[in-house]
């Protein structure tokens, strides 16, 4: 069922929501988060994806990207598709405490669409608004960096290790954005 966010201008800057389906908390485990990592880097590097803000929270994950290759569902395909296979994979040959409950889960999910196979761990909606101002980019941003402050997990946006305001405010970081050129704001 279409919804009225829909990435229409392939080559245009999104705001995007990635939502595990149930809202499960699959990201409070760090091998989990390192697989968005790594296939951030690896859309990046081979698919064209230009991230500017990133935010791995523990059922969702907040992306302002964009394609240089005029292709960001494509992309976000990509990414998502390969993501929920290298997480079931892990969840499946690992050391999962909570293996039977996420693939039942994952499982109960597929079921209900016909493009599914045996699991589904992202929905199939990514939420996407279109960039439209610097404001817009600016608030967007501040919004993704601001989601582990609000969610109580750290007291500054720059000290969540897996967020873009990292880098944003020079320190090390996982995975580099691009960088918007935006007011930077510190919490103190």
């Amino acid at each position: 069922m279409p919804t009225g966010y829909q990435i229409k201008d392939q080559s245009a800057l999104h705001y995007l929501t990635l939502q595990v389906v149930q809202w499960a908390d699959i990201f409070t485990r760090k091998t989990y988060r390192d697989v968005i990592i790594e296939s951030l880097k690896f859309c990046k590097n081979n698919k064209g994806l230009e991230v500017y803000a990133y935010v791995i929270m523990s059922n969702h994950v907040h992306l302002l990207a964009k394609s240089n290759k005029e292709d960001l569902s494509g992309a976000i395909r990509d990414f998502k598709r390969h993501t929920s296979k290298k997480i079931i994979e892990a969840i499946i040959t690992g050391q999962e405490s909570r293996k039977e409950w996420l693939l039942t889960i994952f499982k109960e999910s597929a079921r209900k669409h016909s493009r599914n196979e045996e699991y589904q761990l992202w929905t199939h909606e990514n939420h996407a608004e279109q960039i439209y101002s610097n404001d817009f980019i600016e608030q967007k941003i501040e919004y993704i960096h601001n989601n582990p402050v609000k969610a109580g997990l750290v007291e500054k946006q720059e000290d969540y290790l897996y967020s873009s305001a990292r880098y944003y405010s020079g320190m090390e970081s996982h995975f580099e954005t691009e960088l918007a050129i935006i007011r930077w704001k510190t919490v103190k």
